[in-house]
């Protein structure tokens, strides 16, 4: 995957705060949700970055729906199927993208540069959460979409339940997404989140911890992508609900969060 280069321009960037003519500044809140159009439509009209955030999950819901693969005891596969995808879904936008994305900016000198804007570093992040919502919810209509077609019928109950923890592992791999983007250059946030990514899909959410043996499924379960994928599949697919899960993806949020405010770089040097 690749991201092409964005401009230093404040011109030529919708989403810029940078007064011109002496004009003072936009509303912060205007500003970030510039900022997050700007980055939204970044994701969306990248062809490897769509590829990525959408035909990739609907590729493994069709895979998991048709292959015996990730399936629980009980539970139609179709139901077991969307969990999966929606959690795969979370992974390749809020984790994959948000760290190739930002390893360019880093290296193309746009987080020094916003540095100096009245948008700030913290408009700036809040843009870049508030972009990849956007594009959670797009994920979700078009795969749910996609899912009722091939049969899905969720209870009102199970999509609420997840919610939560949609958030939640929204706020965790995009904490490890920046991470990995503020502390590798750029051809190293290439390779890791790509290989972390599919290191992620495989353990914990295409196939359940309890079809790892005992050694393995025990290290699965204490990857945020195992606890996500079993808290989806408890929402979705009627699973089992595990507290110690929601402990892991909580303790990856607070931890990934506080690892990012204090190691991430805002330039290469």
């Amino acid at each position: 995957m690749s991201t092409p280069d964005r401009t230093l321009d404040p011109a030529l960037d919708p989403g810029s705060p940078v007064p011109a003519d002496g004009a003072t500044p936009a509303p912060r809140g205007r500003r970030i949700l510039a900022h997050a159009a700007l980055e939204a439509r970044t994701l969306l009209t990248n062809g490897e970055q769509l590829m990525v955030a959408l035909a990739l999950p609907a590729m493994v819901l069709v895979g998991l729906r048709l292959l015996p693969v990730g399936r629980i005891d009980g539970a139609a596969p179709i139901d077991t199927a969307i969990a999966a995808t929606l959690a795969t879904a979370l992974v390749s936008t809020a984790f994959t993208s948000q760290a190739i994305q930002t390893g360019f900016d880093r290296r193309n000198g746009v987080l020094r540069w916003v540095a100096t804007t009245p948008l700030g570093r913290d408009g700036y992040l809040a843009g870049k959460i508030l972009a990849t919502l956007l594009v959670h919810v797009l994920q979700v209509l078009v795969l749910g979409t996609v899912a009722l077609v091939m049969g899905w019928r969720p209870g009102i109950g199970g999509l609420l339940a997840a919610v939560p923890v949609w958030a939640l592992g929204t706020i965790a791999f995009g904490a490890l997404g920046l991470l990995l983007a503020g502390r590798l250059r750029t051809e190293g946030v290439l390779a890791a989140s790509n290989l972390v990514f599919v290191l992620f899909v495989v353990a914990g959410i295409a196939v359940p911890v309890t079809r790892y043996p005992r050694f393995l499924g025990g290290i699965v379960d204490l990857l945020p992508s195992g606890a996500l994928g079993e808290l989806l599949r408890a929402c979705l697919a009627h699973g089992p609900f595990s507290i110690g899960s929601v402990v892991v993806l909580l303790a990856w949020a607070v931890g990934g969060t506080a690892a990012v405010v204090r190691w991430f770089r805002w330039t290469d040097a």
